[in-house]
Formats: structure tokens, sequence, C-alpha cells
């Protein structure tokens, strides 16, 4: 099979295709035949060489949600069949034109979605489900923060909280992401470039806040929270500490009873994301068949083109997610 492989740390002309053989899948597992593979900022941070591959994923594939057909079952595996065609998060190996997926992180194509808009879904709905909705506890009626509204986390994260009877509010660094996000669902959007989120939100007794930037915001957000509001970390792309001179009022946190976590997904163990996997089957897979969701791809590239497609993700430019497809014809 073709794969793309990250050949050393570095830039994306780093990553090159390659012959490699096809994987087998261990008991639990399944062979998929990929057709589409989503590009997530992990697979980028793993080509820079600070976000290393799992033991038990492949060291210099990346990629970590796919959608395809299933090619062959493990010897436990009673839940699938060959031929069934699904979408999956997966540790690692999406970049290639086979990837193995264990049976329990593997949910079917919604009903109408192309192989592309399948290979969209994994990565941020089990994020999202993960830490808006159970580690969050987002409610209907109550209000939601997210930074970052044009990515394919904020996209995310604002269709299901609006279908869940939820208030959402976002940023984003333009006129034309914050119209997107509008067109989303959320309620308002700020251009941090030229307005101040904080100023505009001060009355808005935010109830979640989902950060992906970190750095500045912290303290912002702290301050933004409602009683009992809930910050939950997924990244810290501007930084872990805030400036001295920003340092939030951790007061605040003690007078309005705030819970500040975070959680990375990719390193929590295989029953754990399988029980996710379950609970998003039975309680996200109704919206997205509903209709209530849309996925949202900015581009799509061949397989081959998968440095240009890394360049697009690092330069913030895009709406949405970006995908890359296989060709099995040759």
């Amino acid at each position: 099979m073709e794969a793309i492989i990250i050949t050393q740390p570095g830039p994306a002309e780093v990553m090159r295709v390659e012959k490699r053989p096809v994987p087998v899948p261990g008991k639990d597992e399944v062979l998929i035949r990929v057709h589409a593979a989503g590009i997530n900022r992990p697979d980028v941070l793993q080509r820079k060489g600070v976000y290393p591959a799992p033991p038990d994923a492949p060291a210099d594939i990346p990629g970590l949600e796919i959608a395809g057909t299933i090619e062959a079952l493990g010897e436990t595996v009673t839940n699938w069949n060959t031929g069934d065609k699904v979408c999956a998060l997966i540790q690692g190996g999406g970049y290639a034109g086979y990837a193995i997926a264990r049976a329990g992180q593997c949910l079917p194509i919604p009903h109408g979605f192309s192989f592309a808009e399948a290979a969209s879904l994994p990565e941020t709905i089990y994020t999202v489900w993960h830490n808006v909705f159970r580690i969050g506890k987002l409610q209907p009626g109550e209000t939601l923060l997210v930074h970052g509204g044009t990515s394919g986390i904020g996209i995310t994260a604002i269709q299901l909280a609006k279908a869940f009877g939820a208030k959402v509010f976002a940023t984003a660094g333009s006129d034309e992401k914050c119209n997107a996000c509008i067109q989303l669902g959320a309620e308002d959007c700020i251009n941090y470039r030229t307005q101040d989120f904080e100023e505009i939100l001060k009355d808005k007794k935010t109830d979640v806040v989902l950060d992906m930037i970190g750095g500045s915001y912290i303290a912002k957000n702290i301050r933004l929270l409602n009683e009992d509001g809930r910050m939950v970390f997924i990244n810290t792309m501007k930084g872990s500490k805030p400036a001295v001179d920003d340092l939030p009022d951790f007061g605040l946190i003690l007078r309005k009873r705030l819970t500040i976590t975070g959680s990375t997904l990719r390193n929590r163990d295989p029953e754990f994301k399988r029980q996710l996997t379950e609970d998003i089957f039975e309680q996200v897979w109704p919206i997205i068949e509903s209709g209530k969701f849309k996925p949202v791809i900015h581009a799509t590239f061949p397989l081959e083109s998968a440095a240009e497609a890394h360049l697009v993700m690092e330069s913030s430019a895009h709406i949405g997610k970006l995908i890359l497809t296989v060709n099995h014809s040759s």
C-alpha cells in the first residue's frame, strides 16, 4: 500500500509517499481500506517531532481519523462484517491505503455521507462530546463559549451545543470566519483581531468555555465564567502560562466555584474509548442522522498532497476540515 511517511521531524516537506506492507489486524481490531482521512493539528505536531505516536501506532505514519470499508476482522470481532462502511478514531497510521482500527472505535458512516464527510467526524466528535458534554457538563439553556470557532473542533462544538439546546458564542480570526460561525448556529462571534471578546461577552454569563488557545485567554475566560462555570482546555496554542502582568485572579475561582480542567484523548485506554464510542453512537449519531449537524469541509487533497494540506492547516486560513482522499483504482 501507499502511505505518507514522516522521514524526519521538520516542515511539511519531510513527508513523502512510500510503499509499506498492508497491516494485519489484532484479535480485537479491523483492517480498513481507507478512502479518506482527516487532518488534525496533532498530525502537524507529530510531524514536527513534538507529539510522538504511542507505542501501539505506526511511529512515522500520521492520521487519527479515517473512513473506509472493513476488509478483514480480528478473531474476536463479532460486531462488524467485512464490507461494512465505517469511520473510526485510530491511534495513528491513517495517511495510508489501509489502516488498523479497534473494533470498539468504529462507527457506521451516517446515511448519505460521503467517505470524505465521514472522515471529518471522529476526532472532533469524540473530542467535543467528551470535553464539552461529559467533562464540561453543558446543559440545555446554558451558554458555551468556543474559541477557534471555525476549526474542526469549533464547527463541531457550535453545532452539537446548538442541537442539544445550548446558546453558543465563538471567537475567530476574521469577519468571514465569524460569519461562518453564526451560520452554523452561534449567537455571535467575536473577531479577536479587531475586538476584545471579554468586553463584548462580559454580560453573557458564560457557563462553559472550550479553550484551545490558553495564554492571555486564561484570565479572560475566568472573568467571563458564570458561577459554577466550567473551563475545559484541549490545547494551549498560545502558551500554557499567562503573562506575568495578565495572571488571573484565582480568588474568582473560589468565589464563583469554578471548575478548570483539561484532557487529551490519544493516550486514553481502549476501554475508555470503547465506552465513549458507545455513548457517541447513542447520543450524537441520531443528531447527525437527523440532519441537525452538517460536516464542513474546507478542501480535499489526494493522499500524495499531504504536505500541501499541512501547509493549509498551519496557515489557519481554512474554515472547517481538511481531508485526504485515497485512490484505490491503480
